[in-house]
């Protein structure tokens, strides 16, 4: 990974950490307003998505706002958490499936006609010598259609060189290789294309599984089920500590420069008010929360200016709580925070504006009005100014809704979709639990000229009151209030599938035990799940088209960029999985089974892909096919190990020919015998005839007078 640092930095144009950088730093003062006046403008765009934010946050947690006023009567402040449930069940079901196969839901396949690396080549073992000179020298290699035919004049050079780097895989047969499918029954087949394919992805997940993709996925699965949207970030170079010790016993860490991928929070977030997703988006801000440490830590990185970040730190902490971070904390300390406030901005700058500051702009690119950059600032200070060193120029942010909102950057998400029926929910339960604290007590009404003046009211099993002498009548009056609860809570469960109907998540799905009608049956139960996982379906739609197939296409773009293995290169496509997992896995499955068992005929055998038709059977059984399956090689190296082993057990011996009636079955209807148990009969047993030994019973006739036939029922 070191070549890659060293191409990342070739390919970065930056502002230079000058020895003479004074504390105003004069000759970049007009970049840092640039990127404050995009950062409040931002901010301000996104005040009522805060709110939204907010409320759903305080829903989720069983808070209530500082907008809701109770009045006096009101005693009881229960909240019930069915946002917290719902939001869980959403976010439980997107990993579900998500992570079916234990896997990070991308693939990487070739294009239908994939340029760069050759997509079919074939030969054939059985081709006569000179029928294979005759061909390279006459005809085309490919068929007529296939986009692939070589020019007249084209050699087997020609070949090789469009397999590139990949034909070292093919060279037992190099000298018979043909471009396209194979055209006779004994063709054997090869994909090139799909060869760099599998060592892409097997390249991405890699670098997935290292940067801890998965757990980043999961967060902003979380999110996007709460507030609405998810947010990811990659792939950026970052160096990896690898914990590592000499022979002497010393630690010595290795340090390698990896892509990388994060989980970023909405609250942190800041993108174009102007778009209404990434790819409209001209600029995207993320704010840091950064202890000094972190902030030194910086200087590590490449291109970022460290006698800069040293005047920054200097100036001290500057870190300003926003308004909603009391909220979201369960305290709120009354001094600030011992942080410092760091701005990354990833977008288009005026190419002007870029060499006024500093920046050379290759010659290439001066014709450009604008540039993609990134530029960090903390305390009015530039940390880092440098061009976008992704081509194509791309911001590294990808932002997912859960339910798609057309006309707003960010989505819609549980929590708003049952807000109101959450307050119902709450209203609802608050009257049945104040009615029944009021009618399970009484209401007592006193008459105090019927009582000595000056004795304590207060009511207590045992409590003795002291009447007037001669006052005449009651004194002390009971009143009961009717019980009315239970209508409160009929309005309660009302509001209840409401929200179920407004989620799209019934209350069985998540645990929800009394369902009546057709879910007290299994099929009825499995009918309403299925329906259930309907709700689920737009939204892991959302998230392969939003965040997983973008983010699989900037590491797709990165390994080209800055990875040198050739055996990567070819016209490839990067597949979000999500949606395959919806299709159920017990359906898929017996529908593969059951083509395999058509393709097993031997006259339709040479038409299927076996090795393609066992991986998605792995695939439906929620196994991973790279695990339980074995390649082509490792297949046939299988298979004559079995076939050895087969060799070397004994053979069974033919069996020799049955004496009359061996076959004669018991009808006497006695139960004799051991027919039917799936256990041979004994010597002396009915029904037993053995090599050289008469049956103990006698057939007996059939209807009519006949002998039933010799040897068995035919």
């Amino acid at each position: 990974m070191a070549d890659d640092e060293i191409m990342i930095e070739d390919d970065a144009i930056a502002l230079e950490d000058a020895e003479d950088t004074v504390v105003e730093d004069v000759e970049v003062s007009n970049i840092i307003p640039f990127v404050i006046e995009r950062y409040r403008r931002a901010e301000d765009y996104r005040y009522q998505d805060e709110e939204r934010w907010l409320r759903a946050y305080r829903n989720y947690r069983g808070l209530y706002g500082p907008d809701v006023q109770f009045t006096e009567a009101e005693k009881s402040r229960v909240f019930i958490k069915v946002t917290k449930t719902k939001t869980l069940a959403a976010y439980g079901q997107i990993v579900d499936v998500l992570f079916a196969n234990n896997k990070f839901p991308l693939s990487i396949e070739p294009t239908e006609l994939p340029e760069g690396v050759v997509a079919d080549v074939h030969f054939d073992p059985k081709e006569p010598e000179e029928l294979q000179s005759s061909t390279a020298l006459s005809s085309p290699y490919g068929f007529m259609g296939d986009g692939a035919e070589f020019p007249k004049g084209a050699t087997e050079k020609t070949l090789q060189e469009k397999l590139g780097a990949l034909s070292n895989k093919l060279e037992p047969v190099e000298n018979k290789l043909k471009e396209g499918p194979g055209k006779t029954p004994t063709a054997i087949e090869f994909s090139p294309a799909l060869i760099a394919a599998k060592k892409m992805e097997k390249k991405i997940h890699d670098q997935l599984e290292e940067s801890g993709a998965n757990k980043n996925l999961r967060s902003s699965a979380f999110e996007m089920a709460l507030f609405g949207t998810g947010i990811m970030k990659g792939p950026f170079a970052t160096d990896k500590e690898y914990p590592n010790w000499n022979s002497d016993g010393e630690y010595d860490p290795v340090f390698k420069t990896i892509p990388q991928v994060a989980h970023v929070s909405v609250w942190s977030f800041y993108p174009d008010p102007d778009a209404n997703n990434m790819d409209e988006a001209q600029f995207a801000i993320e704010r840091h929360k950064m202890s000094r440490t972190q902030l030194r830590n910086l200087k590590k990185r490449p291109y970022f200016r460290s006698q800069v970040i040293d005047e920054a730190i200097s100036l001290g902490e500057n870190y300003d709580k926003k308004y909603w971070e009391d909220d979201l904390s369960d305290y709120a300390p009354e001094h600030g925070i011992d942080r410092f406030e760091v701005l990354e901005y990833w977008g288009m700058v005026d190419t002007d504006m870029l060499e006024e500051n500093g920046v050379e702009i290759p010659n290439e690119l001066k014709e450009f009005d604008e540039l993609q950059a990134n530029i960090w600032i903390c305390n009015n200070r530039l940390l880092r100014m440098v061009l976008n060193p992704f081509k194509p120029a791309k911001i590294p942010y990808v932002a997912a809704p859960y339910e798609l909102n057309p006309y707003s950057f960010f989505g819609v998400g549980i929590a708003e979709n049952m807000d109101d029926t959450q307050t119902l929910m709450n209203g609802f339960m608050r009257m049945a639990v104040d009615n029944a604290v009021l009618s399970g007590n009484l209401i007592v009404e006193v008459d105090e000229t019927n009582l000595v003046p000056g004795q304590d009211l207060s009511l207590y099993p045992g409590k003795v009151f002291r009447r007037q002498g001669g006052a005449p009548g009651q004194a002390i009056f009971g009143t009961k209030f009717p019980n009315v609860s239970q209508e409160n809570m009929m309005l309660f469960d009302k509001a209840r599938v409401l929200a179920d109907e407004s989620t799209g998540f019934p209350s069985f799905a998540h645990g929800q035990t009394g369902v009546s009608g057709v879910g007290r049956t299994a099929s009825g139960i499995s009918m309403l799940m299925g329906a259930a996982a309907g709700s689920i379906k737009t939204v892991i739609k959302n998230v392969d088209d939003y965040l997983l197939r973008p983010l699989g296409e900037n590491f797709f773009r990165f390994n080209m960029q800055f990875d040198f293995d050739p055996e990567l290169k070819g016209d490839l496509e990067v597949k979000a999985r999500g949606t395959e997992s919806l299709m159920a896995n017990e359906v898929r499955s017996q529908r593969l089974m059951q083509f395999l068992n058509v393709a097993s005929n031997p006259t339709l055998a040479p038409f299927a892909k076996f090795q393609y038709i066992i991986r998605e059977i792995a695939k439906s059984l929620d196994l991973d096919p790279d695990k339980v399956t074995n390649n082509m090689s490792e297949a046939a190296l299988q298979a004559e190990m079995m076939k050895q082993f087969q060799a070397t057990q004994p053979q069974p011996q033919a069996p020799q020919e049955a004496p009359p009636g061996s076959g004669v079955m018991d009808t006497s209807g006695a139960g004799g015998g051991n027919i039917g148990v799936g256990q041979a009969p004994v010597p002396g047993e009915q029904g037993f005839s053995g090599r050289g030994q008469a049956a103990n019973t006698q057939p007996p006739q059939a209807a009519g007078g006949e002998q039933p036939p010799v040897g068995g029922i035919q």
